[in-house]
């Protein structure tokens, strides 16, 4: 991946920050990887200051940015992936209306938005984006996450009976992620590609089907790493 010193910023959720369930506690926790190990990089060849948060929105990763604007300029990358915070929905209020309609945390159009003043920001520091694609949920773990306490019969009417709506509705945030990324001219790493072609992402995944395991974080950052030099090229 490397051929010189490299000083790299993440803007991002829970995904960026590394969040993984423990399964043996049912709690939330930050992988614990070897990243310089695993894609073949000395502590003297690469930095990486990590800005993600557990649950943050392209919103909250504005105001996020704004606070570190001053250190845009030192970084040779800024890596932003968000997303898959802000396609989802206040589950609670759809358990107990179910029948009314229901906007998801941050609506496409806003999204893409904020998204664009994100990088529009970085590179007027003289900073150079590289976006994220998301990596894909597990519709049935998911809905069997997001439901838990709550009531899944009505969570599933609003549904339309079909949970893979869930699926869909993220894809189509991902859709929106990558036609921004080629409008804006930002070089893209295709993560969720890389679930995709396995025979069983799902195997990938976290028992609340939407955080990646041990081995799906691995696969991250493996692709990341493949695909970083040919986005720099393109920048």
């Amino acid at each position: 991946m490397l051929n010189k010193s490299l000083n790299i910023g993440v803007f991002g959720d829970s995904i960026g920050k590394g969040i993984l369930l423990k399964p043996e506690s049912n709690r939330y926790s930050t992988i614990k990887l070897d990243l310089h190990k695993l894609i073949g990089a000395s502590q003297q060849q690469l930095s990486i200051q990590n800005y993600c948060m557990m649950g943050s929105t392209i919103t909250k990763g504005l105001s996020i940015l704004d606070r570190h604007m001053d250190k845009v300029k030192q970084f040779q990358t800024v890596f932003l992936e968000f997303g898959g915070n802000d396609c989802d929905y206040n589950w609670q209020q759809i358990s107990e209306q179910p029948h009314t309609e229901h906007e998801c945390n941050t609506p496409i159009p806003l999204f893409l938005k904020q998204y664009s003043e994100m990088i529009n920001k970085i590179r007027a520091r003289q900073g150079n984006p590289i976006m994220l694609t998301l990596p894909p949920l597990v519709p049935d773990k998911y809905f069997d996450w997001l439901s838990r306490n709550l009531n899944k019969d009505n969570i599933l009417t609003w549904l339309g009976g079909d949970v893979n709506a869930i699926y869909r509705w993220q894809e189509l945030y991902n859709a929106k992620v990558t036609s921004l990324a080629a409008k804006l001219s930002v070089p893209l790493i295709d993560i969720r590609s890389a679930f995709l072609t396995h025979p069983r992402y799902q195997q990938l995944m976290c028992e609340d089907g939407i955080h990646p395991n041990e081995a799906g974080y691995t696969l991250i950052y493996r692709t990341i790493s493949k695909q970083y030099r040919h986005a720099m090229l393109s920048v």
